[in-house]
């Protein structure tokens, strides 16, 4: 046989088939319910008679089961399949978890399209094609909707339907990629519906009502490309975990703030624009501090300019300039040449336009490496391989 009979009977966990034919630790049945990997779904697990199924793909003549050794049957024999429980209910809950929340998605997302979706053991994806930009707000949002879908227990069923007729149903959604490619030599597509809320073309297993799939927690979302936004989420037991988390994050967040669960968002609103009006006032003060030490540098008067020249420590090339062509800028000097104290000096000089602040720069690059430069109004180099004192001696004598 060439297919599974998994997604029309999802239901059965246990069957008996006759073996086909075994080539080493691959064996195909006459029929099976073992699902193959596919449409984003991973493939089944379980035991094929005494051997543990770890892989079952879809080939165009048969359903191949490969197993974990070599099984002791043969050609022939009739032997028992179990799927293992656990992971096909979690995938038939997941799987039609993600087309609710594509039923979700049409309801708040503009220009909707489907670009796939996959499952692993610990999330499922779906990737939209929509110009809608999938905020914090939004993910909230399809999260809601898709938890109420649950609540609300729609029922879940699927048909074939002649290929022409889905194609011309507009509510039914395709994955370009998977079904579409599937449908080329096709006369019929599965369309799987969730009543009242999804219809999409799908050849994966699923519950028989929303309210076996259990809570959905959205999880976060990316950008895969091809102009998609990609939206995680986790059902069973990985998705109760994680709203467990978030709700003790929330409440630990209330109580560190001191207010209730509530109210987090605007307390944390206050704290932000607190920080943001301390961080000016510190800005301030730096830059007050920065031009208070520049201006009680030595006085070095030179070729009828006025020179300060001295080391500045606790504060970055960038702060440092900034002051330095703020105290050339208001007059009070004609050139300023300052050095940062640290591991690594560093020189900066501003001028009023009768020396070049570049051509200074280079000298004291020249004479103690490291690299630098700028305009004749301002520059700057970096990593000089000499003491602060040593370059503010070669400065007032330069």
């Amino acid at each position: 046989m060439s297919d599974s009979l998994a997604p029309a009977d999802p239901e059965v966990r246990e069957f008996e088939a006759t073996v086909e034919s075994v080539d080493g630790r691959t064996v195909t049945l006459d029929e099976t319910y073992f699902y193959p990997e596919g449409g984003g779904q991973p493939a089944d697990r379980g035991q094929l008679g005494d051997a543990t199924v770890v892989d079952v793909q879809s080939t165009p003549d048969a359903v191949v089961h490969t197993l974990e050794s070599e099984p002791s049957f043969e050609s022939g024999d009739t032997v028992t399949g179990v799927v293992d429980d656990d992971f096909r209910t979690y995938c038939m809950r997941a799987h039609t978890a993600s087309h609710v929340l594509y039923g979700a998605g049409r309801r708040v997302l503009d220009d909707l399209g489907y670009g796939g979706f996959g499952i692993t053991d610990e999330k499922v994806r779906v990737d939209f094609e929509t110009s809608t930009d999938i905020t914090d707000a939004v993910l909230v949002e399809l999260e809601r909707l898709v938890n109420r879908a649950v609540w609300d227990s729609h029922p879940v069923s699927w048909r074939e339907v002649p290929v022409e007729e889905a194609r011309a149903d507009e509510s039914v959604a395709f994955n370009t990629k998977t079904e579409e490619d599937v449908m080329a030599d096709a006369d019929s597509v599965r369309v799987v519906t969730v009543e009242g809320w999804d219809d999409a073309a799908c050849g994966g297993t699923h519950v028989s009502n929303t309210s076996e799939i259990g809570p959905v927690s959205v999880l976060d979302r990316s950008n895969p490309g091809e102009g998609l936004t990609r939206v995680e989420f986790a059902v069973g037991p990985v998705g109760v975990e994680r709203s467990a988390t978030v709700h003790r994050i929330a409440r630990e967040a209330a109580s560190e703030l001191g207010v209730a669960v509530d109210d987090v968002p605007d307390a944390v609103s206050r704290i932000a624009d607190e920080r943001d009006d301390l961080a000016s006032q510190v800005a301030s003060l730096r830059g007050e501090v920065i031009t208070s030490r520049l201006a009680s540098l030595d006085h070095v008067d030179r070729n009828g300019t006025t020179w300060r020249v001295g080391t500045l420590s606790e504060f970055d090339a960038n702060a440092v300039g900034e002051a330095a062509k703020s105290l050339v800028d208001t007059g009070e000097a004609d050139v300023v040449a300052v050095v940062g104290d640290g591991d690594a000096p560093f020189v900066v000089v501003a001028s009023a336009g009768a020396v070049d602040a570049g051509e200074v720069v280079n000298d004291v690059t020249a004479a103690f490496g490291g690299g630098g430069g700028g305009s004749p109004s301002f520059a700057q180099g970096g990593g000089l391989g000499a003491p602060p004192a040593e370059v503010v001696g070669f400065l007032k004598d330069c």
